[in-house]
């Protein structure tokens, strides 16, 4: 008979121990990796309220460029129950307001712009709003229209709600 050698064979990779500390030592690099990068961004934001705050009187402190302005004003639309083009047993309902550039005297052209923007998602289809994109395209298209109708004033269609049924 011939003479097996069965001992266990040797691990060819590294250590338990050096495994071990190499994941600590990795560890340890995202971490401190980390809390720089999270001082650095802190630094910019500080960084950007200051700059803000000595641009504004008195040093108050300024909403940004997204703050509407003091002379915008906000119109509710009626609210616009339709079917769309296409498949005609989809309902849609919007709820819409519009910001203008400076307050219009004439109430009409609020009635002008929901008349118009009802006709237009009359000839909507479905598989044009559908996803993020194709919710823009149907934004971007109503502003357009509004932009239109008001010879300008519309400054911007705000999407309250927007239901597909």
């Amino acid at each position: 008979m011939a003479i097996t050698d069965e001992s266990p064979a040797k691990p060819d990779g590294p250590s338990l121990v050096v495994q071990i500390a190499v994941l600590l030592a990795i560890t340890a690099a995202a971490i401190g990796l980390g809390w720089l990068s999270g001082q650095y961004l802190n630094g910019q934001a500080e960084a950007q309220k200051a700059a803000l705050a000595s641009q504004t009187p008195d040093g108050a402190t300024a909403e940004g460029e997204h703050a509407p302005a003091a002379r915008d004003t906000e119109v509710l639309l009626p609210p616009i129950t339709t079917n769309l083009a296409a498949p005609t047993t989809t309902w849609v309902r919007l709820e819409a307001a519009i910001v203008l550039d400076e307050p219009q005297p004439e109430t009409t052209l609020a009635d002008d712009i929901h008349q118009d923007l009802l006709a237009f998602l009359r000839t909507v289809r479905l598989h044009q709003v559908e996803g993020a994109s194709g919710f823009q395209h149907l934004k971007a298209d109503m502003e357009e229209r509004a932009r239109i109708r008001s010879d300008g004033h519309v400054k911007q269609v705000l999407i309250r709600t927007l239901i597909f049924e």
